[in-house]
């Protein structure tokens, strides 16, 4: 008879699930089916001490996933809130932040903003920028890896929690800071490439305590927002939300259309013209 297992790390087609008992197994799936993610809640199908096949997933509170034109790429399932780590240094990519908050919004899943090796001295830069996002109602939290990683545990409590962002940022030392021992890999920063080399290959799931737990992701560069709907976009922008259904066209792609209500906003100065910008790009993205 199927057990109840959650999946606390995944390897492509290869999965390691443990029981509500704390039993844990290497499961693989039947078929080839590679729609599971960490975080899920499964069915599994013991085999031996060792190894289980898992037969299906229960039903989901939340999926944050990733999808461009060619492939769809599952982050993490039942995750309550997403924490986007951003640093100074590598240089961050603001379209990447700005993609994950969209995304998170669809999920309806809560994020919070990471500013992580708070001490560097392009930190200030980097911080100003990030006023307009907390201004949004996102919160924006400084670490600084090993010192202040703590700061996170009040706003962790209790939920499923996620980081997610850049290679380099800092997710595996922050993860290791939080759970008191060097648990995830960590990796060097590549400065040739100003970029952070891999250091987490797959999303692994951890306790921080009974209650709370903490999903360590692999670093991205781009995330792509195929799943969402065009005409729904204005719902995942808490600037621009309430201009939803106003534009004189259902199906209005915010540039030359007339009636335009965030054109009308953007032209009297209530929405940024950069803002505009980006809702346009994705628009044209969905729309190909």
């Amino acid at each position: 008879m199927p057990d109840n297992a959650q999946i606390t790390a995944s390897y492509g087609r290869r999965y390691t699930v443990r029981t509500q008992s704390g039993l844990t197994f290497d499961a693989t799936t039947r078929k080839k089916r590679v729609d599971f993610a960490c975080g899920d809640w499964v069915h599994i199908t013991p085999i031996n001490r060792e190894q289980a096949v898992i037969e299906d997933y229960l039903p989901r509170e939340s999926l944050l996933y990733r999808q461009d034109a060619w492939k769809t790429k599952l982050i993490a399932a039942n995750v309550d809130k997403l924490f986007i780590v951003t640093a100074a240094v590598p240089a961050p990519n603001e379209a990447l932040l700005q993609r994950a908050l969209l995304a998170a919004e669809a999920a309806d899943i809560e994020a919070v903003i990471v500013v992580n090796k708070a001490d560097l001295p392009e930190t200030a830069g980097w911080r100003e920028k990030l006023h307009f996002y907390e201004s949004l109602g996102y919160p924006v939290i400084e670490t600084c890896a090993l010192d202040h990683a703590d700061a996170l545990k009040p706003l962790m409590q209790g939920c499923t929690n996620i980081f997610l962002g850049q290679s380099g940022m800092g997710k595996s030392t922050l993860t290791n800071a939080l759970l008191g021992s060097q648990t995830a890999r960590v990796g060097e920063i590549s400065t040739a490439l100003d970029s952070g080399k891999h250091t987490t290959t797959h999303a692994r799931l951890y306790d921080i305590n009974a209650e709370t737990k903490l999903i360590d992701s692999p670093g991205l560069q781009e995330f792509g927002l195929f799943h969402l709907e065009a005409p729904r976009l204005l719902d995942y922008f808490p600037d621009m939300r309430h201009l939803a259904g106003q534009c004189r066209f259902h199906n209005c792609t915010h540039r030359a259309e007339p009636g335009c209500a965030v054109k009308s906003a953007v032209e009297a100065g209530e929405i940024r013209e950069s803002r505009l910008a980006f809702l346009q790009r994705i628009t044209d993205e969905l729309l190909r």
